[in-house]
């Protein structure tokens, strides 16, 4: 599950690379570019351009439009000749004649002068009847039926202002409305149109435009890298009255257009809710200038880098939910969100066409569905792991193995322990004449006399064997005083079999006795066993030995036979020397001590 998890995180960010715009946007890829263009918007100066604004100035100063075509002819001869720009280019459509003196002045500037007149082309197919205002002239025959945006209607100027170059002013908004595309070529009855920013730059800039960013023959993402103070803006009236220096604009590529709200040339782009419809031109015109430079951002494969950061995440995602806790991942996935937004920030100029979003959709879908599912498989391992545990182990040391945060505490390990088996003596002897349930009272009872001291002590509880139990110190957590706690369980367990066999004897049934051996030694200690079984247990000689005290302590008078390693590592109690003994399986001979347990 983890795996199809993985794939599924990656294949989401491969797959957004692939969806078209009107997708990725629902996915917050927009949203996203226009949190970045708006932070990296520069307002250092652009003193490639000028601005010239009919606003709500020149409107009040020389009155409101439309205004006489002698008055736009004389703005547009100050430009020229006054001030020498480049080349201008109208944002504004004259479909209507007016006065013939100022139409054959405005004719002749077309004709004659480096002068973009402008088209807004409409692009609603079920637009009924199709918008046909006005004349269209210019373009280019279309070589490709795939070239540019189809377009189903136009408003054009009349037919006295034919001119040689034509641009383009018809957007075409988002869903959100926001202009964030301009159509580079728009394809009308089989000839290409151009942008007006393009159209100026092929008509003025002094040399062919180089080529774009892919997709130049369908819509072009604009690089809003300026925000409007950046730009030179002239109040049209002052240029109607030559009020600025002569020489303060010459060289420069002028748009001329209105913010005036009253002309209703406003939009929204990634920089503001409401803007002049300039600004978008002005926007493309920068990008297009710095391509024409040579400074525009180097291309970047933008769609590799997403895929290879959400394959890296997901890798080490893959290496952390298993061990790290759920709140750790989230975390992670948080702080890799962020650097993401990093590395997006700096993608965004150099990609136009990547979709940014797509690894932070790929993160949202970690958070969502692998953290859950490993909190899940990890809450089920806790329950197992508890389980198991509290079959053998004391409550503290449940405790202090959860609060350790091992990720394997069961996992075979070599550990110092200190072994502890117990038997009742002369068991079969006891149960003979009884019946099964009073035999199996006797068997519970004094197991229950074995138990409570090794779990009081810490121990862990390996199995049971019948009328007694293995118990053990030192795993699965390490425990510097295993020796001295396993002596303190023996005492323990003596004292209550003593006082368990006391009341037998009390009602008349014969005396019991506790059979204890104790040794301690290097052992493997873990979950061993099979696919169909497993148990908890310490495997080693120790253990081996301590079985043999046990079966040796018939042969003395003291309940408790303590093997030498016990002894060697015992600092609370004090321990009777009983001799040597050669035990079973053994070349030489063992020293053995006894646990004397007063009453």
């Amino acid at each position: 599950v983890r795996a199809g998890i993985a794939a599924l995180a990656v294949l989401i960010t491969v797959l957004m690379q692939m969806l078209p715009a009107s997708t990725t946007s629902l996915l917050g890829d927009e949203w996203l570019r226009d949190r970045i263009a708006h932070l990296r918007a520069s307002s250092l100066p652009e003193d490639r351009l000028l601005v010239v604004d009919i606003d709500e100035a020149s409107l009040a100063a020389v009155g409101p439009w439309p205004w006489p075509r002698e008055r736009l002819a004389s703005l547009l001869e100050n430009l020229i000749a006054i001030y020498a720009v480049r080349g201008v280019a109208l944002d504004l459509v004259l479909p209507e004649a007016a006065s013939t003196a100022g139409d054959a002045r405005l004719s002749m500037l077309t004709q004659h002068a480096p002068l973009v007149l402008a088209a807004a082309f409409d692009y609603d197919p079920k637009a009924a009847p199709p918008l046909r205002v006005g004349k269209i002239s210019g373009g280019v025959g279309a070589t490709a039926a795939e070239a540019g945006v189809k377009a189903s209607g136009f408003i054009g100027n009349h037919a006295g202002l034919m001119a040689q170059h034509i641009g383009n002013i018809g957007f075409i908004p988002d869903g959100d409305g926001v202009i964030r595309h301009l159509p580079l070529q728009t394809r009308f009855e089989n000839r290409l149109y151009p942008t007006l920013s393009l159209a100026l730059m092929q008509c003025c800039s002094g040399g062919r435009p180089p080529p774009l960013a892919a997709g130049d023959d369908t819509l072009w993402r604009i690089p809003f890298q300026r925000r409007w103070e950046s730009y030179t803006v002239v109040s049209a009236v002052d240029i109607l009255h030559a009020r600025l220096p002569a020489t303060a604009l010459s060289g420069r590529l002028a748009l001329l257009g209105s913010s005036s709200l009253g002309l209703a040339d406003r939009v929204a782009t990634p920089l503001a809710a409401s803007t002049s419809g300039l600004l978008v031109h002005a926007a493309a015109l920068t990008s297009m200038l710095d391509a024409q430079a040579g400074i525009a951002p180097a291309a970047w494969p933008g769609r590799l880098i997403a895929i290879v950061y959400t394959l890296v995440l997901v890798g080490l995602a893959s290496y952390t939910f298993p061990r790290l806790s759920a709140l750790a991942n989230v975390v992670l996935l948080a702080w890799a969100g962020i650097l993401w937004f990093g590395i997006a920030w700096a993608v965004a100029p150099h990609d136009a066409l990547a979709v940014l979003s797509a690894p932070l959709v790929s993160i949202l879908f970690l958070l969502s569905v692998a953290v859950p599912f490993d909190w899940q498989v990890t809450q089920v391992k806790s329950r197992r792991l508890l389980g198991t545990l509290n079959q053998y182990v004391a409550q503290s040391v449940v405790t202090e193995l959860l609060r350790s945060n091992l990720t394997d505490p069961l996992s075979p390990v070599r550990r110092e322990v200190t072994t502890l088996i117990a038997d009742m003596e002369g068991y079969t002897r006891h149960v003979a004449a009884m019946p099964v349930e009073e035999a199996a009272r006797l068997t519970r009872d004094f197991l229950d006399c074995l138990t409570r001291p090794v779990l009081a002590q810490s121990g862990t509880l390996d199995k049971y064997t019948g009328d007694g139990l293995v118990a053990f110190w030192g795993a699965p957590l390490p425990n510097a005083d295993h020796a001295d706690l396993a002596l303190e369980a023996a005492r323990a367990i003596v004292l209550e079999v003593r006082r368990f066999s006391q009341t037998r004897e009390s009602l008349g049934m014969p005396r019991l006795r506790v059979r204890i051996g104790i040794e301690s030694g290097i052992a493997m200690a873990g979950d061993f066993g099979s696919a169909f079984r497993s148990i908890y247990t310490a495997v080693g000689d120790s253990v081996n030995v301590a079985s043999r005290l046990e079966q040796l302590a018939r042969d003395f008078p003291y309940d408790v036979i303590v093997g030498p390693g016990t002894a060697a590592k015992a600092t609370r109690h004090s321990l009777r020397a009983l001799g040597d003994v050669i035990l079973r399986g053994k070349d030489s001979a063992t020293a053995l001590f006894a646990l004397e347990v007063q009453p």
